[in-house]
């Protein structure tokens, strides 16, 4: 994990570049991403209104790396927890793993939150701490109300595999009730977008707050 808070420290360093401190927050992301890298980069673009031109507000880096930076916290935490309680299991004989396995040891493939692989918007619009707490207190067993994973409690969405359907979080489109056939369906975005959209920030004006006229313009 040494490579967090080296990269970490890049994005603060004011005597770099703008474009080597943008550079270090993609870094950080590839080391944990809640979301998924895409889509934990396009919720701070929001939470932290990072302007298309980030010369508008350099410090809007700081703000993202931060609250990055506060959930891995969490995270980490958890993950040491886990570890010292597999390393105890292991030593009595019980090597298999629990199932479910723990939020950040799903592969995107087979979680409910495949959406947010498919299309790097429709994450929950949860703060990454308050995300990473929810998702803990689900591993403790907590009943929350609404969706497991952002809270939103209006009605479900009905979205169509070509031979089923399946039951969608409005807010967030974590699958609720799955495809009847048992697979996972990829999610097919309303708006197109690519990568280097995303990361160059199209969606957003220079004053931190999302461009209206996107993706038209």
């Amino acid at each position: 994990m040494a490579a967090f808070p080296t990269h970490r420290a890049r994005v603060h360093d004011v005597r770099l570049p703008l474009h080597r401190r943008h550079s270090a927050l993609r870094t950080c992301l590839t080391v944990f991403a809640p979301y998924g890298l895409r889509a934990t980069y396009h919720h701070l673009t929001l939470s932290a209104a990072i302007p298309r031109r980030l010369e508008a507000d350099p410090d809007a880096l700081g703000r993202a790396v931060e609250e990055l930076q506060e959930a891995r916290v969490l995270w980490l935490a958890r993950a040491e927890e886990y570890a010292v309680r597999r390393r105890a299991e292991k030593r009595a004989g019980r090597r298999a793993v629990s199932n479910p396995r723990p939020w950040w040891m799903r592969s995107w493939v087979e979680s409910p939150e495949r959406a947010w692989f498919d299309d790097p918007s429709r994450h929950p619009s949860l703060r990454l701490p308050a995300y990473v707490r929810r998702r803990n207190a689900l591993l403790d067993g907590a009943d929350l109300p609404g969706c497991p994973v952002c809270g939103d409690e209006r009605q479900h969405v009905l979205s169509s595999t070509g031979h089923g359907w399946v039951e969608l979080c409005r807010g967030c489109a974590w699958v609720l009730t799955p495809c009847p056939c048992g697979g996972r369906h990829r999610l097919v975005p309303d708006t197109p977008f690519t990568w280097q959209g995303i990361w160059q920030r199209a969606h957003m004006g220079d004053d931190g707050m999302p461009n209206p006229h996107w993706p038209v313009g």
